[in-house]
């Protein structure tokens, strides 16, 4: 099972050096992939109350991911870049498909495309796009990448996208980038997301981010996911899990005890959070995944 590390840029500041030094630490110390957040904006929870108990607000780092991932590329010679993840509905999708071809060129293949649908309507808003058909539009997005990322010239036409005769050059190495998708339910105030979710899982992804611990209601929810996975028409392989394991505050008993959790369940990597926990400076930040790595590895 392979172990990568989210990127902690909410807590390592816009310092290019600082980004270097951990990027290069977790490569180091054989991290298979860097897990990248992205929010194009934060509000202002004074003048959206629905932010008020939010990590990501104005006052959150956040880097653009293509632009931080092809500083990433050039720095690093081996761990993947991953976005965890990117929010492809507020997004135009022939410019993500050469975006990511881009990074995926320029890192040598290293590129893993994790999408959502987001939960914020201010940064919709901002960006031009409709909160309310985001789901549905992602769909058609996913199609729309694939088909530009493995074919030279495409034409498209769908309720919301229209490529006549057109396409990408360069091609990215990986033709299709893999699609992983990451996915909640604010409706509900739970990671689990609902069986409509679900169902978009299983039918197009290529693997899955769940946000919860490997516990009974996250056990039910992964086997409802290989049900639909079948009844697709697709082999449960066909769709990976990545686990998160929120790493501080915790004994590493309780990291062998997840780490077990989540081998058992079948995931094929589990991404290591130290976020949230107290640290201060990139260095707290690459001791804390060293540890890790050291106690368990």
């Amino acid at each position: 099972m392979q172990i990568g590390a989210i990127f902690p840029q909410t807590e390592i500041g816009a310092d290019p050096g600082a980004i270097r030094d951990f990027a290069q630490a977790a490569e180091e110390l054989g991290y298979s992939h860097l897990f990248i957040a992205d929010h194009v904006l934060g509000g202002d929870p004074q003048h959206h109350p629905h932010l008020a108990n939010s990590y990501y607000t104005h006052r959150s780092v956040m880097h653009e991911p293509f632009t931080l991932m092809g500083y990433l590329a050039s720095i690093t010679k081996r761990v993947g870049l991953a976005t965890g993840i990117l929010i492809l509905p507020q997004r135009q999708t022939a410019l993500v498909a050469k975006q990511a071809a881009e990074v995926d060129v320029l890192s040598g293949g290293r590129l893993r495309l994790g999408v959502g649908v987001g939960w914020n309507p201010l940064e919709y808003e901002a960006l031009g796009q409709d909160f309310h058909t985001r789901g549905r539009r992602s769909e058609e997005q996913m199609a729309v990448l694939r088909a530009l990322w493995t074919q030279p010239v495409v034409d498209f036409h769908g309720r919301w996208h229209n490529i006549t005769n057109a396409g990408l050059n360069p091609l990215p190495v990986q033709r299709p980038i893999p699609i992983w998708m990451g996915a909640g339910s604010a409706q509900a105030n739970t990671p689990i997301p609902t069986e409509r979710v679900l169902r978009r899982i299983a039918r197009l992804s290529d693997g899955w981010f769940p946000n919860f611990p490997p516990g009974p209601a996250g056990r039910e929810a992964i086997a409802r996911l290989r049900a639909a996975i079948v009844e697709e028409g697709r082999k449960v392989e066909d769709v990976g899990i990545e686990g998160r394991l929120r790493i501080t505050g915790k004994q590493p008993e309780d990291w062998a005890d997840e780490l077990k959790g989540w081998e058992e369940l079948g995931a094929v990597s589990v991404t290591v959070e130290a976020r949230r926990g107290g640290l201060r400076s990139v260095d707290d930040h690459i001791e804390a995944i060293r540890r890790f790595k050291e106690v368990m590895m």
